[in-house]
This record gives C-alpha cells, structure tokens and sequence, in this order.
C-alpha cells in the first residue's frame, strides 16, 4: 500500500483501498501538482540551455561529432554516478524534498557557470558535470515522492501529469532561448543568465509549495541501507525492468544529436535550431496523460516496448529520403510519442517492484543504469558519424535497437507487480 500525499502533517498509517469511484475522475495527489510546477519551471531553465548547447558546441566551439558525442554523453549519463548517492541518502534520512531541493539548488548555480567557461572544453565539461551532478541528487527523491504520494493502480496517471507540466517547461524553453538569440544578435550569455534566475525561482517554489515531511513508507518500513540497496537487483520483478531499460538505453541515441541530423539534413538555418525541440515536446504534452492512463488500464510493459517502437521509427525516417516539412513532422511527432511513452511510463513500471522503504534508491539504480547506456549510446554514435557517415551511425543505430526491442520482449514479461483493471 502508499500512502496519500496531502498537506497535512506525517502519517505512519498505510493508504486505505481506494473506493470505488466514478470511471475518469481520479484525483491527483496535491504533492504531484506541486513538484509538477517545479519541474515545469526549472524545465524552462534546463531547455534554454539545453536547446542551444548543440549550435554552441558544434557552430561556436568549433567540436567534431565525436567530441560533441562524448559532452552530450556526459550531460546526459553524468547522472548515473550520483544518483544513487542522492537515492540512498533520501531514503535513509527520509528528508527526499531536502535532498531534491539540493539538487536542483546545484543545476541552478551551474548555469552561471557556463558564462564564465568560454571555448575552454575542459571548463564546460566541469560545469556540464556540476549541472548533471545536480539533476542526479534531486530526479530520483522527487520520483519516489510522487510514486509514494499516490495508490499503485494509479501511478501512470500521476507520472504522466507530472511529466505533462515538466514537459510543458521544455515547450517554453526553447521558445525562450530563440527569443533572447533573436532579441540579443546571438548573446548566448544572455541565455546563461535568465536560466540561472528561473531555476533559482524553481527551487523557491519546491521550498514554498512541496509539503516537506512526505518520506512516509508505511509502519513496518525499515531505513535503507548500502547492504539492502545492492541486494534489490535480486528481487527478479525489477531485475528485469533495470536489464531492460539498460539495454534499450544503451541503443537509445540522445535526441541533441537527433536534431543535428535533422538540421544538417534540412540546412536549417541557425537561429532556427532552438524551435526543432518544440515539436517533440508538443508531442509529449498531448500524449503523456493519456498514455499514462492506458498504462494503468493494460499494463506498463506495452506502451514502454511501443515508444521504443517509435524512436526506432525516427531513425529510420531520417535515414530514409524524405526531406523538408514531412521529414520534420515525422521526426518530432515520434520523439515525442517515444518521451511520452517511456519517461514516467518506466517509473510507474519499476516502483510498484521496490520496496516502499527504498523506493529512491531503486528508482535511483533504474535510473543510473538507463543514464550509463545512453552516455553509451552518444559516444558510439558519435564515434561512428566521425569514422564514416552521418548515415551510416543511423543505419548501425537502428540495427541495434531493432535487436536490443527483440531481446527487451523475452527480458520483460507481463509485470507480476502490475494491476491492469
């Protein structure tokens, strides 16, 4: 059992069976909305950056596709060796909105230091690093405070509108980056700054509006430890799903170098770059709810498996020889159906399989082994466009997801933790 995440005081009595309710009207945990706003906000703060950072590496800086793999793996799989320190030290203090807030706290302080690195690689690395570190400490205490905020039949729902609000973030950020590009004749500084102020506004808002004492997991729940968090791999439920979602990483090419596909292939001009994630997050919007509802209602495992399906299907649309405003459509709308399909899809799988007292630390480990196979993923991809072609990286990518999705169908069977009703 979960327990329900209100406002009110720490409660060491389990949730109650949910009545029976009318169909559609299920109520989403107030904690829920509350770390949604923050995500949206500090999502804003993430995406300017994260929306320009390809141009900047690849335009301003000069790098080759392989030493933009190896800064877009790093960004992005830099997580992996913090997370499960943030995980663990949320569940054994039981302070997760401490530990989230720490974490965002970093990612916003970071962004000022991407104005003082320059062209100096070994600088932004350092700072790309810090900002990851960040992201690390607080992803998995704010995941396990919406998987323990709500009842397991409806945690789909709840990822979904968290992801929903996040992802609404990432819709304004790079309409925010093009603006000030526009406004300030290229000023990326300018960038710099206004993500600093709107992740610092983030973190006011998790302190003012997160209810602060929600690390309830249930009256027999023991405090986690080294010794228990190395041995929930052998629990074979989320064994299974941590395999899998390591696999299917390790095969999944970050969407950064998607975009410079894109762009090389549509000889988009500059300015225009910021816009490309746009569409994918309009995507992400419109189907995250939906898709999380479905989840609920089937089973997990299947929209996880088919949003694969579709990131397989962006690979092959931009290897194929579609061009101009088809190509982009096709693109966009399946990176944002593969988002929309996986992100807090993969939550609402694996967090039932965990116990309630370590339910950070395991989504933490989830999360890592995921992160490892994606910094995995940039560099070999990045490895291959500078070795050969641009498309010769897409067509060994799309042969490896294609077998990684085969493996993935005996790797994961129908969730025994799972309730489809």
């Amino acid at each position: 059992m979960y327990l329900a995440a209100g406002r009110g005081g720490p409660t060491s009595a389990p949730a109650p069976t949910a009545p029976a309710r009318p169909a559609g009207r299920t109520r989403v945990a107030s904690t829920v909305v509350a770390l949604g706003a923050v995500s949206l906000v500090t999502d804003i703060s993430s995406e300017m950056v994260t929306a320009v950072l390809p141009l900047y590496f690849v335009l301003q800086l000069g790098l080759n596709p392989l030493q933009f793999g190896f800064l877009d793996g790093l960004y992005n799989g830099i997580t992996a060796f913090v997370r499960l320190a943030g995980g663990h030290i949320a569940d054994r203090r039981r302070r997760h909105k401490l530990v989230a807030g720490s974490g965002y706290a970093l990612s916003a302080v970071c962004k000022l230091g991407l104005l003082f690195a320059g062209g100096s690689t070994t600088a932004l690395s350092a700072t790309l690093v810090a900002d990851r570190v960040g992201k690390g400490i607080r992803t998995a205490p704010r995941d396990a405070l919406i998987s323990l905020s709500c009842a397991e039949r409806d945690l789909g729902r709840a990822f979904g509108v968290h992801r929903a609000m996040d992802t609404t973030g990432a819709l304004l950020g790079p309409l925010a980056a093009f603006a000030l590009l526009w406004l300030t004749a290229d000023a990326y500084d300018a960038v710099f700054m206004v993500s600093f102020c709107l992740g610092l506004f983030g973190v006011l808002l998790l302190y003012a509006f997160v209810p602060g004492r929600q690390e309830h997991t249930g009256p027999n729940s023991k405090a986690s430890t080294l010794r228990s968090a190395f041995r929930l791999p052998r629990i074979p439920a989320f064994r299974r799903v941590l395999i899998t979602a390591s696999l299917l990483g390790l095969v999944s090419v970050g969407d950064g170098f998607l975009y410079l596909v894109l762009y090389k292939r549509l000889d988009l001009d500059s300015a225009y770059f910021p816009l490309l994630p746009l569409g994918s997050a309009a995507v992400y919007l419109l189907l995250a709810v939906p898709i999380g509802r479905a989840a609920d209602r089937v089973g997990r495992r299947i929209p996880y498996l088919l949003g694969h399906l579709g990131l397989l299907g962006a690979y092959l649309v931009l290897f194929s020889p579609a061009a101009g405003w088809p190509l982009t459509i096709a693109v966009l709308l399946l990176l944002g159906t593969y988002y929309a399909a996986t992100d807090g899809v993969l939550m609402a799988l694996g967090g039932p399989a965990i116990p309630a007292g370590q339910r950070a630390t395991g989504l933490a480990l989830l999360q890592s082994g995921q992160a490892l196979g994606r910094l995995g993923a940039s560099v070999l991809f990045g490895a291959a466009w500078t070795l050969w072609t641009m498309h010769t990286a897409l067509a060994l990518a799309a042969v490896a997801l294609s077998a990684a999705l085969l493996a993935a169908l005996l790797l994961l069977p129908p969730h025994p933790t799972e309730h489809p009703r």
